[in-house]
């Protein structure tokens, strides 16, 4: 050993360099270095109704790789000079709450490459989260309650209706409030209770955005928590009388509506050219004569330049009908039947998108 006047060498054990942490050998380093320290154990909550887990203070449905990821980020603290870390792992389980999670790493500190293998055992405990809590309590928030201008919504109208919230909270963020308490038809209607105004409210907006119709909102107190008002959200949502390509009766003529607005919808009268805007207010005294869904398209076998013939679906017998404003040629006709008479009906993009 040469340990020249004035030279390095190890603090421990006297080597010459080249020297590591602290002034010692690359040997002497590497016994008193450890590039991670890891618990033996590792703790998480789950959700016993729902399967949710709690991470920092937050139920989320994540995927067990994601989870055991989560549990080495939050439980292995690394060298604090460790640079170009990394990390893999391999699950072993051992029992329904209990895993081992076999860690491989490596690392640098003060240019020295460490690799090293840990195992630490993730602990699964039973909670409820607040959604589970909250449902079990028949907590809610809001109450939607759909109905019809003038009539009873049908089942098939009712089933659509429903089935857009599943729609909405699909596209909405992954919210646990968003959770329905009860539902269920009623007189005139259905109503359905959830857990959030949120909710509620967007839900909504869709059901005037694709059927038209009026939102009216009422809140209710219903008491006070940390000095502020508990209420609760009663959303009414009529659905008018009448869908888009319906043929309605209107200002004393037949009208389509194309389209809806923010306050009412877009008409188009049948037997000229015309298009208005008409406001809810304008529209209460509509009669609806012939829905969309009994339209029946034909194939044109003559014509001249004011009528159509064509075969009567119902019975196969020549029949004839005047063409519509807008017709241009085409080889079929979309008809209505309005007190026993055919009318055929001008051209609408919607009529075209009909599923």
């Amino acid at each position: 050993m040469n340990q020249g006047l004035g030279g390095d060498f190890c603090l421990v054990c006297g080597s010459d360099p080249p020297l590591f942490t602290d002034r010692m050998c690359e040997t002497c380093t590497r016994k008193r270095t450890e590039l991670a320290n890891v618990p033996e154990n590792t703790n998480y909550t789950q959700c016993a109704r729902c399967g949710l887990i709690d991470i920092q203070g937050k139920w989320v449905n994540i995927p067990e790789d994601t989870l055991w990821d989560e549990l080495i980020q939050r439980s292995v603290q690394f060298h604090s000079r460790a640079e170009e870390i990394g990390l893999g792992f391999e699950p072993q389980t051992i029992s329904d709450r209990h895993t081992l999670l076999h860690i491989q790493m490596e690392g640098v500190i003060d240019d020295l490459l460490y690799t090293e293998e840990h195992t630490m055992r993730a602990r699964r405990s039973n909670g409820v989260c607040l959604t589970c809590t909250r449902r079990a309590g028949n907590y809610f928030e809001a109450t939607v309650q759909l109905r019809s201008t003038g009539r009873r919504l049908e089942e098939d109208e009712l089933n659509n209706l429903r089935a857009s919230l599943d729609d909405v909270i699909e596209q909405l963020s992954d919210d646990p409030m968003f959770f329905i308490t009860n539902e269920g038809p009623v007189t005139g209607g259905y109503d359905v209770v959830m857990g959030s105004k949120g909710l509620a409210r967007a839900w909504g907006r869709h059901l005037t955005e694709t059927w038209g119709g009026q939102v009216n909102e009422t809140n209710s107190t219903v008491g006070r928590k940390d000095g502020i008002d508990v209420t609760r959200l009663t959303l009414l949502y009529r659905k008018p009388g009448y869908d888009l390509g319906d043929v309605v009766q209107w200002r004393n003529d037949l009208w389509r509506p194309s389209s809806w607005s923010k306050d009412g919808a877009i008409m188009e009268r049948i037997s000229r050219q015309e298009r208005t805007g008409a406001t809810w207010r304008d529209l209460e005294g509509v009669k609806v004569l012939a829905q969309m869904k009994d339209h029946v398209v034909v194939d044109i076998l003559n014509r001249d330049d004011s009528v159509a013939e064509f075969l009567d679906p119902s019975n196969w017998q020549m029949t004839s009908v005047r063409l519509p404003w807008d017709f241009d040629g085409a080889s079929s006709l979309r008809l209505a039947t309005i007190d026993g008479e055919f009318i055929a009906l001008h051209d609408m993009a919607l009529d075209h998108s009909e599923s």
